[in-house]
Parts: structure tokens; sequence; C-alpha cells
């Protein structure tokens, strides 16, 4: 399994494993002070959810573009036409060549439509997007994805918003095994222990917004969000033992004077 020392996507290098929504926040305040706790340096932002006009006491005011990279994203596109014209938009309006590629398959779920989601990938990355998908936590796709030309891939833990955690680490970590790339946990992070867990299985990064933005105090959780995935990529390189059926005593009986 992979151990980059360093997370490199699109010829940008980042410190902050962490990398952080922009939306459901109670105010911009809050969002803002949550962004300065995670220690993040990438930034979502939903292009058809936001005012693009900086100055008008929006989002955007709030996000200090000398700290933190803005990560477009085309949240609520249901179709491959819709994710393309909001990627455009947002780097037409100045926003970035990054863009997290969302093409919603279901209203209920909100899990991808991966066909149309590959489509999107292939026609953006060879327009010069860095493309960022995110899919379902399928091996398979996630190689079909690299091949089209996206910059790492971002398999959801669980359905976006549900807090659920990572419901099955055997199909990331067969990603991990399977795509030379960097793979970035995408949904369904809930609390610390979630993040430390995806970051533990040797992921490169996690993004979170939900559980953060949801919490009853959120730059407490953001606060403990960054400090979880640095406990968990520690962890990971570190090497944790091996599970076993039985006990293994701490303090073997060999050598010991009876």
């Amino acid at each position: 399994m992979k151990n980059r020392e360093k997370l490199v996507v699109g010829g940008v290098e980042f410190t902050s494993r962490l990398w952080v929504g922009t939306g459901k926040y109670r105010t911009n305040e809050e969002m803002a002070a949550a962004l300065e706790a995670s220690g993040t340096e990438m930034v979502t932002v939903a292009v058809r959810r936001v005012d693009l006009k900086r100055g008008s006491g929006g989002l955007l005011d709030y996000i200090d573009t000398k700290r933190y990279r803005i990560l477009p994203n085309t949240a609520g596109c249901y179709s491959v036409e819709d994710a393309l014209r909001y990627a455009r938009l947002g780097r037409e309006a100045g926003l970035s060549d990054f863009i997290k590629l969302e093409v919603i398959g279901d209203e209920r779920t909100l899990f991808p439509d991966v066909m149309g989601l590959l489509t999107a990938t292939e026609i953006l990355a060879k327009e010069g997007f860095i493309v960022l998908p995110y899919t379902n936590d399928d091996p398979v796709m996630a190689k079909r994805l690299m091949d089209a030309g996206a910059a790492c891939v971002m398999p959801l833990g669980a359905p976006i918003g549900s807090g659920l955690g990572i419901r099955n680490p055997y199909n990331i970590k067969i990603i991990l095994e399977t795509v030379d790339a960097t793979v970035v946990v995408d949904a369904g992070v809930g609390t610390a222990s979630d993040a430390a867990l995806a970051m533990e299985l040797g992921c490169d990064a996690v993004l979170i917004n939900t559980g953060i933005a949801g919490a009853a105090d959120a730059v407490s959780m953001a606060a403990a969000m960054k400090h979880a995935v640095m406990a968990g990529r520690l962890a990971y390189q570190a090497g944790r033992i091996s599970k076993k059926l039985y006990a293994t005593a701490s303090s073997p009986l060999e050598g010991m004077l009876l």
C-alpha cells in the first residue's frame, strides 16, 4: 500500500490533509472560524448555490484566498450538461481550474450517477480542468475515472450528510490497492473517529462539510477533525499491530527471573 510523504494534487502541494466544505453553517462568521480551526488549505464552494460576485457580503467574502485554495463543486447537478455548465462557470468566475465533480443520480440518496460522472470527467479533463470526481466506493469505477483523466478519486464513506462514517472500509482498502492515485474520502464523516479511520486505512485526505457545519459547536468539531486526521495519518505511517484472536502478554515470561 502506498505511503506518500506529501499530498500533491494537480501539481499543488498541501500540508493539511483535511479539506472542508462551506455549506450548512449557521452564519458566514461561524464558517470562517471553523475553517481557521480546521487548519485546512482547501475549501469547497457549490457554484450553483453561491453568489459568485465578491463584495456583496456573500460567502466568498468570508474566504481568504491567500490562505485557502477554493475548490468549486457541482453539487446539485443531476445531468452531465448541468455539471459541465457549472464547472465552466466556476472557472470563468475566476474561482479555480480545480473542480470537485458531482453528477448526482438519485435525489433521495444523493448517490452518484457514475456513468454520467465518467463522461463529464473525460470532457472536463480534456478542457484542462483538474477534475476531482465524487464517486461510489467502487474500485472498478475509480480506475476508470483515473483513466479518463481525473486528478484523484473521491469515494464516499457513506451517503452525503448522513454522518454514518465509513460503511465499507474494505472497498476503500481495495481502491487504495487498485488505483495508483490520490484517494480522498468524501461524504459521510460524522465525527473525529470517522476521519481518523479514513486516514488509518491509508487515504490521502478527507473532505468534510456536514460533520463540521452540523455539529453543535462547529468550531470545536473542526479542531477535532484536524487532530483526528493528523492522528490517523501518523498511526497509518507507524503501522498498527496485527489483530489476533487470543491474548499476547505485554510482558512475556521468557527471560524473567522466577
